[in-house]
């Protein structure tokens, strides 16, 4: 690689150490936001299994796991796109910091609730509405501090390291959180969850955002906001994929987040089945960003398509439904194959939108994906109740099936390639979420 220009800003994410640890690539903030994030997703993918089973311990029903799902969720709607014009004019550290502070406050109390008391509906629906509500201003922001912070050269590598460590803290979390649920109850996995926002937090706190061009003087947060949507409408690869993952978001969390706890529940023995089949989907997202790191695809986003096929497999094993064994084999498959979408999904995001408007691009992106999450999860429920558990399953895996398959008929989905890196000056060659929802997670 040449040297870089004498007028070129002073890399904040270089050492001048001549013994390096890690990667060149693998700068300051990059290191920052993989330990940030894995702190987060060992209590965050617990604290999921412990919502709940904390529904279900106070006498809920399957309808209600649903309503506080759908809680959860819909403060993405209407708060990502918000989130994501701020993101775009703040320094996107302090958005960040400022949304793991609510998640904080938030967990903490549902957590206090839940084991201090006898929770009601209503209660636990308001604090996981405001735990959603800091997601949608975080996932934005996190995003597009990640995509500015990565040179082109090592985007595959960097992006696929990075989600392996994300993921694997995942598998953690969901193993011992199923394991905590069964042995002390939900509540307590709920306040790791808060103390994991807190210390990510103070992380975060720490990101230098010098490396980012200032932005113009712009027309306001709504001009922002149509700035974002032409980059979306004027790009047929990327508004196609948003609108299938609008329907494999919503199906695929509605079966894992209300279907899956009752089967474990009714079939499987329990909370402790549940979260190893999640995190056997953990293990099979390492193996895929294992994978990443030494594959290149030149047809990006065909290969990643035609790795969401195998997102109906879950579904399909809860209808059936299998053994234990048998739905931690599907989930593992699932996992592997979804993180060969997220990595090419991320490289191309990178690759096609400019950096001044990356996050308000991953606002509508994420919006798109969870737009219709909060409707799928509240109508789990009485979906069940219309048409049995096993028909809804069924319907789930079609759904997934039919909207991918249509993606295909896209040309730009079939045709986009893989283009050199393109020299920068001014970004810094190190590097948060979510592929769409990492494809349907909306925690980081």
């Amino acid at each position: 690689m040449s040297s870089p220009p004498a007028d070129t800003p002073r890399d904040p994410f270089r050492t001048s150490a001549p013994r390096r640890r890690r990667p060149e690539w693998a700068g300051r903030n990059y290191t920052l936001l993989t330990g940030a994030a894995v702190v987060t997703n060992l209590g965050s993918h617990g604290a999921l299994i412990a919502a709940s089973f904390a529904v279900l311990e106070a006498g809920g029903s399957g309808g209600d796991v649903g309503l506080v799902a759908a809680a959860r969720t819909l403060p993405l709607v209407l708060f990502l796109l918000i989130g994501g014009a701020l993101a775009d004019r703040l320094p996107r550290h302090r958005v960040m910091v400022a949304a793991n502070a609510l998640n904080c406050v938030s967990q903490a109390a549902f957590a206090a609730l839940v084991l201090t008391g006898d929770p009601q509906l209503w209660q636990m629906m308001l604090l996981t509405a405001l735990c959603g509500t800091g997601t949608a201003f975080f996932n934005p922001a996190a995003e597009g501090m990640l995509l500015s912070s990565v040179s082109g050269e090592h985007s595959n590598r960097a992006f696929a390291l990075f989600r392996m460590a994300m993921n694997g803290a995942g598998i953690g979390g969901a193993a011992l959180g199923g394991a905590m649920i069964a042995a002390i109850g939900p509540g307590w996995v709920l306040a790791v969850d808060a103390a994991a926002f807190a210390v990510a937090g103070a992380l975060r706190a720490f990101l230098d955002v010098s490396h980012v061009p200032g932005r113009a003087p712009g027309g306001g947060l709504l001009a922002d906001l149509r700035e974002g949507w032409v980059e979306v409408k004027t790009r047929p690869w990327l508004w196609s994929i948003v609108l299938q993952f609008s329907v494999v978001v919503a199906v695929v969390g509605a079966a894992e987040a209300v279907y899956g706890p009752l089967v474990a529940r009714d079939q499987l023995g329990g909370p402790a089945p549940w979260g190893l089949a999640l995190a056997c989907f953990g293990v099979g997202t390492i193996a895929g960003a294992v994978l990443m790191m030494f594959w290149k695809p030149r047809r990006l986003l065909l290969v990643g398509t035609l790795c969401v096929f195998p997102l109906a497999l879950p579904s399909a094993g809860l209808a059936v439904p299998l053994p234990v064994w048998g739905l931690c084999a599907v989930m593992l498959v699932s996992g592997l194959a979804i993180e060969v979408f997220g990595v090419n999904w991320m490289t191309t995001m990178h690759q096609e939108i400019p950096e001044e408007k990356f996050s308000r691009a991953s606002a509508y992106d994420w919006f798109g994906s969870v737009s219709m999450l909060p409707l799928a999860t509240a109508l789990a429920g009485p979906a069940e109740t219309a048409f049995g558990r096993t028909s809804a399953l069924w319907g789930c895996a079609a759904l997934v099936i039919l909207g991918t398959a249509a993606v295909l008929l896209v040309p730009d989905v079939r045709r986009m390639t893989r283009k050199p890196p393109k020299p920068t000056a001014a970004v810094p060659p190190g590097p948060t979420a979510t592929a769409p929802a990492e494809a349907y997670d909306t925690t980081v």
